[in-house]
């Protein structure tokens, strides 16, 4: 089991620095490996979890249900996220966890994980950590849909991902897995999939971005920066503070 928590070990090396016994104690998680199609729900709206679940492959996203049917997407989580982290804390859940993509996905027990944050007071800090840069992500979020125009909210969704990607070493150059449908991108950034496509068809005029096949390739960095208006403080990397 040690190799799929080492992805959990790298994404929290991404943010905070750990100690040769912090990180066997987290390469002793109790992990139980599941494979899931894409559209599948790992924690629905009104679940009471017994564990949480660590991304290992694919990409999975939060997502809050309207009366009307319609969805808003909140986040989206890529190998070495624990998306549903709070859950340890929080006994309902108000939200749902599902697969956008084919995925891999670890689940933890929540005793296993208690048992850590007892016994290693400081690795239950740096867990809380990454549970507060998901708030800010939260954050990031609301500004994005609320004061962005579309192709703005869209280069900055793809930014978000590729540094996060890029910081557990899943990138190539600048370019990336980005498996999210156009009606995904859409729910997540509060636009029409027509909007989405015509931000998109922008963003690659511009000569910014290129997606195609489930890959997006940034042909120019600081340029797709500027259009999404894009500061990664929030995103509180450890080699930048």
């Amino acid at each position: 089991m040690t190799r799929h928590l080492d992805r959990l070990v790298r994404k929290l090396e991404s943010i905070t620095r750990l100690t040769e016994d912090e990180k066997q104690a987290v390469l002793g998680l109790p992990i139980t490996v599941k494979e899931l199609g894409a559209d599948q729900d790992i924690v629905r709206e009104g679940d009471r979890p017994s564990q949480s679940c660590l991304v290992l492959e694919g990409f999975l996203f939060l997502y809050k249900m309207l009366p009307d049917g319609g969805r808003q997407i909140m986040s989206f989580h890529v190998p070495g996220d624990i998306p549903d982290l709070q859950s340890l804390h929080l006994t309902v859940m108000d939200h749902g966890l599902t697969t956008a993509t084919q995925s891999s996905v670890g689940f933890i027990p929540h005793d296993a994980l208690r048992a850590i944050c007892h016994a290693h007071p400081v690795l239950a800090d740096k867990l809380w950590r990454d549970t507060l840069i998901d708030a800010a992500i939260f954050r990031e979020w609301i500004v994005n849909v609320g004061s962005r125009e579309a192709p703005s909210r869209i280069a900055h969704v793809l930014c978000e991902v590729f540094l996060k990607l890029q910081a557990v070493g899943l990138t190539s150059g600048n370019s990336f897995e980005f498996p999210i449908t156009q009606a995904e991108i859409g729910d997540a950034t509060g636009l029409s999939t027509v909007h989405v496509n015509r931000s998109i068809q922008k963003l690659r005029s511009d000569k910014l971005v290129s997606l195609e096949k489930g890959r997006c390739t940034i042909w120019d960095w600081d340029g797709l920066k500027r259009a999404a208006t894009f500061d990664p403080t929030y995103l509180h990397f450890a080699k930048a503070e």
